[in-house]
């Protein structure tokens, strides 16, 4: 993995979506660490702006609403104007809603799909044009994308879609020179994550082989890897950090 002030990513520039708190915002940060310029986006405007501002030169902040193809054009372009190209797309950007199979509103269910689904869908199809020189899309989804998360209908279809939108990607976008891989987090100490494991996450997961609840900069130290020349050979594969959640029997 990358190690803290190697400069794994010196040369390269990122746009992350969903940047503006908990993994986006952790991954954000260790790629500046790593020598990345990156370009934070979010919908949550003053946040975003705040990150991107303690990022110095190396940072900025484009307003991106995922489910939106324009908005998708515009933050490319404005990438690739303010740092001269786009080598590294972090699809982070994603919304949950609670409810049973047969509680959930359509309306709802639509939510989730636009922002997880559609939004990582329009990433793999818009960026691709800027990487002229390849690179490396990284789509977060969740543990969620190899098991079924009780009231979790639309968050659980939208994660294991992305596990099998990554393989196609990466399949027609391998000769292009862009790699295409997935990482699938479980129990990270997040905003999202605690509306379900509530205010002590770190206690709810104690029975895990880890001991313990994520933190939102492990996820980030694998998105620098897959990010990096490092993971060179690795395309269309999913990388768990889920602490040994999805190893053992009796889930918390």
């Amino acid at each position: 993995m990358c190690s803290v002030g190697a400069g794994r990513l010196e040369g390269k520039v990122a746009l992350i979506t969903g940047g503006a708190r908990g993994i986006g915002a952790a991954t954000a940060r260790r790629f500046v660490d790593e020598g990345a310029n990156v370009v934070v986006t979010d919908v949550l405007d003053a946040d975003g702006t705040r990150l991107a501002t303690s990022l110095g030169d190396a940072g900025a902040y484009a307003h991106l609403d995922v489910r939106d193809e324009s908005e998708w054009e515009r933050a490319v372009e404005s990438t690739t104007a303010r740092f001269g190209g786009l080598h590294v797309l972090v699809n982070n950007a994603g919304i949950t809603r609670f409810a049973g199979v047969t509680d959930m509103t359509l309306d709802d269910y639509l939510d989730v799909i636009g922002v997880n689904q559609v939004g990582c869908f329009l990433g793999m199809r818009t960026a691709p044009g800027a990487m002229v020189d390849g690179g490396s899309i990284v789509n977060i989804s969740s543990m969620l994308g190899f098991v079924g998360g009780p009231a979790q209908i639309a968050y659980t279809a939208t994660k294991f879609a992305v596990r099998g939108m990554t393989k196609v990607a990466a399949g027609e976008l391998g000769p292009r020179g862009i790699r295409v891989n997935s990482i699938h987090p479980g129990g990270i100490d997040t905003e999202l994550a605690r509306i379900g494991l509530g205010d002590d996450p770190d206690a709810m997961l104690a029975g895990l082989p880890a001991g313990r609840a994520g933190r939102p900069e492990e996820v980030a130290a694998v998105a620098c890897y897959l990010a990096s020349d490092d993971a060179s050979y690795s395309t269309g594969s999913e990388f768990v950090v889920d602490g040994g959640w999805l190893a053992v029997a009796n889930l918390p």
